[in-house]
């Protein structure tokens, strides 16, 4: 971990944490929104999974609110609104959110980011001297060079490898991630896959006749789906303009991106319920998911234990996760090979790439899996034996 000899809670002004009766473990992020994505599921699982399997951990995470406030699992810093970002919060204040994650007593703290939440929990895990966890969910380096120039992308892929090398350990949802991170120089990364609830997304066959006739579709018509945000990273232009190249029999489903002049595409908002999004999924052919630079992409491994099949780009954590078995890798992320792909896709028997892709799940991507993984390496961490004891063998 970094360490500077000048800092401690003395030192940083903040009152001492309280002792507590229990193991702590905080999570903290920026990445948090009412829709957001794959952070906010990560933390929502790992939060019911560690109530369900390590009853003796108190799990607590630091989020940005509009408000300071406190809630059953999770502590509220007041952050400002950034403006056009579906509800995102800029956390401003570093001695607030440190002394927040202080109050906490935790024994282990994980960031999900290594932005002021990362910077707060390498400060407070100095002061505890409790070891700090990064988990790099996003491939900044792609964004970097889509929204700033070459000068500002270099220096804050500096900045940004910089802060993650200060980490204890370093966590990637794929190998694709865990490389990029080495390429930059971040030593002691491991790659943790993300995962799916299969007891939420699992296939509901039912599901299908009823959400074409409530979506005004014909028998012949092909439904293909994205759900996720509209932001530029996720070439939602490309899954358009690949079933427009397709012809009016397929249609393009979009959930939580936004509206689209298109006539071959139709838009759901943001589903904040899992199974209401499950069965939404099940009801499509396929999954279509055009980002070249996606560290993992957990709508993909949601509809693969929906039974569904995907359609993605051969690059990224879509590309290590997708294989033939079950899907169709396009060549590259533009509308022509997109379109190439999901027709490849409409040639071979959905019915059989389902049951494989909702075999693959199960087998490879349960959030048991991940969470059994990840409080083992807590575990090798801390020396703590609460991290690895289950419910059954408790004392």
């Amino acid at each position: 971990m970094w360490r500077d000899a000048s800092l401690s809670i003395a030192a940083i002004g903040l009152p001492a944490p309280s002792p507590a009766g229990s193991v702590g473990l905080v999570d903290t992020t920026m990445l948090y929104a009412p829709a957001s994505g794959g952070v906010r599921r990560y933390l929502k699982a790992k939060a019911d999974w560690v109530a369900r399997r390590r009853p003796s951990l108190r799990h607590r995470q630091v989020l940005p609110g509009p408000t300071d406030r406190d809630e059953a699992q999770i502590a509220f810093v007041q952050s400002a609104i950034l403006p056009f970002t579906h509800g995102y919060r800029w956390p401003m204040n570093l001695a607030a959110w440190t002394e927040r994650i202080l109050r906490e007593s935790p024994a282990l703290i994980e960031a999900e980011d290594p932005y002021l939440p990362g910077k707060a929990a390498l400060r407070a895990g100095q002061a505890l001297g409790v070891p700090v966890v990064g988990f790099c969910h996003s491939d900044v380096a792609a964004l970097t060079r889509r929204l700033l120039d070459g000068r500002g992308a270099v220096a804050f892929r500096k900045l940004w490898a910089h802060r993650f090398r200060r980490f204890d350990q370093v966590l990637a949802p794929s190998r694709y991630m865990a490389e990029i991170l080495g390429e930059a120089g971040v030593e002691n990364v491991q790659d943790v896959s993300l995962g799916v609830d299969t007891d939420i997304f699992h296939p509901y066959p039912q599901a299908r006749a009823p959400l074409r006739a409530a979506l005004g579709l014909g028998a012949r018509e092909r439904l293909v789906v994205f759900a996720g945000r509209p932001a530029p990273e996720k070439r939602l232009d490309v899954l358009v303009e690949a079933v427009e190249r397709l012809g009016p029999d397929y249609r393009l489903l979009l959930i939580g991106g936004g509206a689209s002049r298109s006539r071959q595409v139709l838009t759901l908002p943001f589903q904040n319920d899992p199974a209401r999004l499950a069965r939404i999924l099940s009801g499509c052919d396929a999954l279509v998911h055009a980002n070249p630079f996606e560290t993992l992409g957990l709508v993909v491994l949601e509809a693969m234990a929906c039974g569904v099949p995907v359609v993605g780009v051969a690059h990224g954590g879509v590309g290590e996760t997708v294989d033939e078995t079950f899907g169709q890798l396009a060549a590259r992320a533009t509308p022509e090979a997109m379109a190439e792909a999901i027709a490849a896709l409409f040639d071979r028997d959905l019915s059989v790439l389902g049951a494989r892709a909702r075999a693959r799940a199960v087998e490879r991507y349960r959030w048991d899996t991940t969470f059994e993984h990840l409080t083992q390496l807590y575990h090798r961490l801390t020396g703590l034996p609460a991290f690895t004891n289950s419910p059954a063998s408790a004392p």
